[in-house]
């Protein structure tokens, strides 16, 4: 499936008009609870959101998050390491490794593209909150074992040549940068890009970190 069909289904324009992603079927509390507590953070932040909010809109008790979870900061860390594990699953799952850097990071960024335009709310909550005041060590060393990743990755492509020499860090930062500036625009707008759109930003991006 491409982006634009993807685009269709579910756009930067229907998420301003209904308040959300379309949440899977809910087959238990503690799935309702993710689901209100992913939609109150990404509207109110986290520490705009009281645990009674999440449990008023999942229709549940306030008590009963306690049963799942020992705190609204365990929440936050359970969904944030859900989210970044489905994040990571997508674009790097059956990666290319031995492909030419070229070839890698286009395939990196039009996954990530599909992620963020089916996924808007998760990808939001990701990338444009800052997390670290309350992230856990298991949610920090999922983060450090995905940057390790990908590290790898650059620091491989500098060694053929194929991405400019630097600290590997520095092309990471520019890249993501870049994509989420890209979608925090479509999110203030409320306008999805379209498939020429999406390879356009990726040809410029990459020409900016080429060797």
């Amino acid at each position: 499936m491409n982006i634009h069909s993807l685009v269709a289904r579910q756009s930067f324009a229907k998420l301003e008009r209904t308040g959300g992603d379309k949440h899977a079927p809910v087959s238990d509390k503690r799935e309702a609870i993710m689901n209100a507590a992913l939609d109150l953070f990404v509207e109110r932040g986290f520490h705009g959101t009281a645990v009674p909010e999440i449990a008023d809109k999942a229709g549940v008790g306030a008590g009963t998050i306690y049963r799942y979870f020992e705190s609204k900061e365990a929440l936050v860390n359970v969904l944030y390491r859900q989210e970044k594990q489905r994040f990571a699953e997508r674009t790097i799952l059956e990666f290319p490794k031995t492909t030419i850097a070229r070839e890698l990071f286009r395939t990196m960024w039009m996954r990530m593209a599909e992620f963020a335009v089916a996924n808007p709310k998760p990808f939001i909550f990701m990338e444009l909150h800052h997390h670290a005041p309350y992230l856990d060590a298991e949610s920090t060393a999922l983060e450090q074992r995905l940057l390790a990743l990908f590290t790898g990755v650059v620091t491989a492509a500098q060694a053929r040549g194929e991405i400019k020499a630097g600290p590997p860090r520095l092309f990471m930062g520019l890249v993501m940068g870049a994509f989420v500036g890209v979608i925090r625009s479509c999110v203030e707008i409320a306008q999805p890009l379209e498939d020429a759109d999406w390879v356009l930003a990726e040809q410029c991006v990459w020409e900016a970190i080429r060797a």
